[in-house]
């Protein structure tokens, strides 16, 4: 999704003819730009410019580096980044530096949820490919719900998401290959199917991780090296991104940026981004609809899956149809809501799912446009409760930055 795209809804919706509302079509979202500015396409981009055979660059407006660090931080979007100038003055100088000096973001992918935008950085893969297109989706196997986020309950990882990562390849390739983060991700099965291929480094403080990031960078004639941050996306969840508690970590990173930055080796390039944006959603029964208090929106689903902003909706054998005819009245004036071949067909989750994947996806797919959550109050007490969300196809959730610093 381009700004121009997203101009261009806006001013379709503008047109629409005042007291005669109609559900969104699937085919009006504003899909991201899969093959050529998504997050999927930065690492096989930087390595593709390392030589790294098998690989594209499909970001054309990035220039090779033979040492590059892709600094993630989680929660980290363009239009909360660009709103907070005094928190964050060095980013803020970078702006203009953002996807190769155009000055334009990424789009993350959808979902706009962590563990599907991980899972396409590191495999270079859209969602419908790598195979975990969401926070929650059902198991095919087992009929159950699958958190990919957490990877409960527990899944053969090398069977949920067989590709391999650009780490492996670029390590295959003799480029020095690396991940940065906290010691918590060295072992876990997200980390297997999106990040692992060479050396995990755990360290604690953002401070360490950023300082051994530049060592990594300088361990190779040729280096590829991952970094990460948390603690953005966790403010924003529990305070909101208009709260003093995000603003202070977003002032945090924003030094661990400059520090980085200052540490580059020669011939390096830093690559700051993110893995999705966020909104506050007000609490009130008008921008929180609550599907466990909602009999209409509840009849026919066997199970609620995704997250408030990003639904997939699994329904009892033979009331798809119902479920998506009910969800289309209720909720299409504020929610793009597709049945599953409408949402491929329409691009949402790349151009191809996989087959291993289709079945992964919600009988009926709901993508908020307006600032609403569909929340579960039984189901999900802990994310019914946050403050910030994110998981949609709008500019706030979907645009990234492509900070860039060269040596």
């Amino acid at each position: 999704m381009s700004h121009a795209a997203w101009d261009d809804w806006e001013r379709a919706n503008a047109a629409a003819v005042p007291g005669h509302p109609e559900p969104l079509p699937p085919a009006s979202a504003p899909v991201p730009e899969y093959g050529s500015g998504s997050l999927a396409d930065l690492l096989p981009t930087l390595a593709a410019g390392m030589g790294v055979p098998g690989l594209s660059p499909a970001i054309t407006e990035l220039a090779p580096a033979d040492r590059a660090c892709v600094f993630l931080v989680d929660g980290l979007g363009w239009e909360q980044l660009k709103a907070h100038p005094d928190d964050a003055p060095f980013m803020n100088s970078l702006l203009a530096s953002s996807r190769g000096g155009t000055g334009r973001p990424l789009t993350a992918g959808y979902p706009a949820t962590t563990a599907t935008s991980l899972a396409s950085v590191g495999t270079g893969l859209p969602p419908g490919a790598h195979g975990l297109p969401g926070y929650t989706v059902r198991n095919p196997e087992t009929g159950e719900l699958m958190n990919q986020l957490r990877w409960n309950p527990w899944t053969p990882p090398a069977l949920w998401q067989p590709h391999p990562t650009v780490f492996r390849m670029a390590e295959a390739a003799g480029v020095h290959a690396a991940q940065v983060s906290s010691p918590a991700f060295a072992t876990t099965p997200l980390t297997q199917v999106a990040l692992s291929g060479g050396t995990f480094h755990g360290r604690l403080s953002g401070e360490e991780r950023v300082d051994l990031a530049a060592e990594q960078l300088a361990a190779g004639d040729r280096a590829l090296v991952y970094t990460y941050y948390s603690e953005v996306d966790g403010a924003g969840h529990r305070f909101g991104i208009d709260s003093d508690t995000w603003r202070g970590q977003l002032a945090y990173v924003d030094r661990l940026v400059q520090r980085l930055a200052e540490q580059l080796p020669p011939r390096s390039a830093l690559y700051v981004t993110a893995d999705h944006g966020m909104i506050d959603v007000p609490f009130d029964e008008e921008h929180r609809i609550d599907v466990d208090e909602d009999w209409e929106l509840k009849a026919g689903v066997a199970l609620l899956g995704g997250e408030g902003r990003a639904r997939h909706v699994y329904a009892v054998p033979g009331a798809a149809g119902d479920v998506l005819a009910v969800w289309r009245e209720v909720l299409g004036e504020q929610f793009w809501i597709a049945s599953r071949d409408e949402a491929i067909a329409a691009g949402w989750f790349g151009p191809h799912v996989d087959e291993r994947v289709y079945d992964r996806l919600g009988d009926v797919i709901a993508a908020a446009r307006d600032d609403v959550l569909l929340i579960a109050s039984e189901r999900e007490p802990k994310e019914s409760l946050m403050v910030g969300n994110h998981g949609s196809m709008t500019p706030a959730e979907q645009f990234v930055p492509l900070l860039e610093v060269r040596t």
